[in-house]
């Protein structure tokens, strides 16, 4: 052990730039020597089982929506989305998670890669990419607990093998863990733009606390069809319920038994050079073993990450909320008197209130402007239900109810989400959202019966049907028919200019594609770079002109286009 982990902490770091200036056939050479040495130090640990024999187990088919591995149990809640329950020793409920619903752990597997090839379409530079992430995460496992390596190990078990020419499943599985970090921290947070609130007091119908969030992490329509929520029992710790997706053992929204519930937004960072502990893992161990804010707090300011994060913990018992904002290098806690707290991407504690980085966000990204919008919405509508708060998560508008079209990164509702989620901590309730994005019906779970039962069965009585939320009407309306269909050409506008997939776009076709979305600046803007592809620039600056009417997502948007207008402009002068 002792030899592989010195091999593991080799100081060698070759200098990706100096690559580039040799001819493509020493590039290659080159590669492939990396490639075989990274392979070679770069071995992340397996963890120990502590139960090998349970690998000789099989699950039960009780129907075909239930399914049973000892005293753990699955069952469908919907046509798509599944419930979880896990209890026992960390790699037991891990082997037992990854049985239960093997089939959609792979198919997530499927999705995610499927996402990455669109992005990255050629085959040897994912490879490479894939190296660059192993050499980026080479240490990831140094900075989780145990307990959570043992549990993601015994989940590897279900993985496919289709992909273990990119890496073995161990590896692929932890890696995927950092994945809502590394994604944020590359693609400048485009990804992840979710916007929060916690309410009580005046601002609520019986003065308790209202917690709702959307998770807009997007990784593709596929990857958010499918959801789960987890019952989690730990053998140590308290139990918590979870929801996320299929095969992520982390937490990005959920709550405990002892009413503490935390959600994360992400803020602006530098770029990373390695990767510390995952994100949704620092929000599981919250969710696993804090019973307090202070405890909370504890746990956060003990761990390293290698983003910057915004923790929402709400707790019960202590009726209030505070922002935990940590940074790779800083940490704060924003309190406040107010009996409304409300988190978009940006930080608001003392520590970062004047840092150039947060300033610049705020002045340059659509944070801002989703923080205020949620204000108004909450002024104009208090005192707030669970039914308000799923409204307002689902509001399409901009400030002052402007349609500023669809999608636009300034609304609350991009038709990104994940998902949408409400808490009631005081009342230990919790309302999940169903596909499409937050527009489908909420599910009330009923915590209390959750966390009070002993062995919780599959036929236990868990969700309080009087309280579900319908879906929202939108999404049976021509208008969101419409929205999909926008969306469709311009993935393959996209494809086109982006990726060199050929898409003929006819005159009637160009036209559809503007009428579905009008009032989109990215609708103009997606039509320029696809005719500045094709060398007609005129008719680009055309488009562009247009974008520059409609409400952009924010300054750096519209010096984006303005950008692209300038060199345009500069070809036609040129010629």
């Amino acid at each position: 052990m002792t030899n592989r982990r010195n091999r593991k902490k080799s100081k060698r770091k070759p200098t990706v730039k100096k690559l580039f200036l040799f001819g493509s056939e020493w590039f290659f050479i080159l590669l492939f020597f990396i490639t075989f040495w990274f392979s070679y130090v770069i071995v992340l640990d397996i963890p120990p089982m502590e139960n090998p024999d349970i690998l000789h187990q099989k699950r039960k088919e009780v129907s075909s929506t239930i399914r049973t591995f000892g005293n753990s149990w699955a069952k469908k809640s919907n046509d798509t989305d599944w419930i979880v329950y896990l209890e026992g020793t960390p790699f037991s409920r891990g082997y037992a998670y990854g049985q239960l619903i093997k089939e959609s752990v792979q198919l997530q597997e499927d999705h995610f890669i499927d996402q990455i090839e669109k992005m990255v379409p050629s085959a040897g530079f994912r490879k490479f990419l894939m190296v660059m992430i192993a050499f980026f995460n080479r240490d990831l496992d140094e900075y989780i607990p145990q307990e959570f390596l043992s549990e993601i190990y015994g989940v590897s078990f279900s993985f496919s093998d289709s992909y273990d020419n990119l890496a073995g499943k161990f590896d692929r599985i932890l890696n995927y863990h950092a994945a809502h970090d590394i994604g944020h921290a590359l693609n400048d947070y485009a990804v992840v733009g979710c916007t929060s609130f916690s309410a009580k007091g005046e601002y609520t119908e019986d003065g308790s606390m209202l917690v709702g969030r959307n998770f807009d992490f997007y990784m593709g329509d596929n990857f958010a069809r499918e959801k789960v929520l987890t019952i989690m029992k730990p053998s140590e710790g308290y139990g918590y319920v979870s929801y996320s997706w299929a095969g992520m053992m982390g937490a990005v929204s959920g709550m405990n038994e002892k009413g503490i519930s935390v959600t994360i937004n992400a803020a602006k960072s530098h770029l990373p050079t390695v990767s510390k502990m995952p994100i949704s893992l620092l929000t599981r161990e919250i969710l696993q073993y804090a019973a307090t804010t202070e405890e909370a707090i504890e746990i956060v300011k003990n761990r390293d990450v290698f983003v910057s994060e915004t923790f929402m913990v709400s707790s019960a018992s202590e009726k209030k909320t505070i922002l935990i904002e940590k940074a790779p290098q800083t940490m704060d806690v924003f309190e406040t008197a107010d009996e409304l707290i409300i988190c978009s991407n940006h930080y608001q504690s003392e520590a970062f209130k004047k840092d150039e980085f947060n300033q610049e966000n705020i002045r340059e990204s659509d944070s801002k402007f989703r923080y205020d919008r949620m204000q108004q919405l909450i002024n104009e509508q208090f005192p707030l239900t669970p039914v308000k708060a799923a409204g307002i998560l689902r509001n399409k508008e901009g400030l002052n109810d402007q349609f500023i079209g669809y999608g636009n990164p300034k609304s609350l509702n991009q038709f990104i989400a994940h998902h949408g989620i409400i808490f009631e901590p005081e009342k230990m309730r919790l309302w999940v959202s169903t596909s499409p994005y937050q527009m489908g019906e909420f599910i009330c779970y009923d915590l209390a019966t959750i966390f009070s039962t002993e062995t919780l069965t599959h036929a236990s009585p868990i969700t309080i049907d009087s309280l579900s939320i319908p879906e929202d009407i939108f999404i049976q309306t021509t208008d969101f028919e419409a929205f999909n269909q926008w969306k469709t050409i311009k993935q393959l506008l996209f494809e086109d200019y982006f990726l060199g997939k050929e898409y003929s776009l006819t005159p009637d076709k160009e036209q559809e594609f503007i009428r579905y979305n009008p009032e989109s600046y990215v609708t103009y803007m997606t039509l320029a770079e696809f005719y500045k592809s094709k060398g007609d620039c005129k008719k680009a600056v055309d488009y562009l002109d247009i974008a520059l009417t409609k409400e952009q997502a924010s300054l750096k948007e519209q010096k984006s286009i303005e950008k692209l207008r300038n060199e345009c402009i500069e070809h036609i002068s040129g010629n």
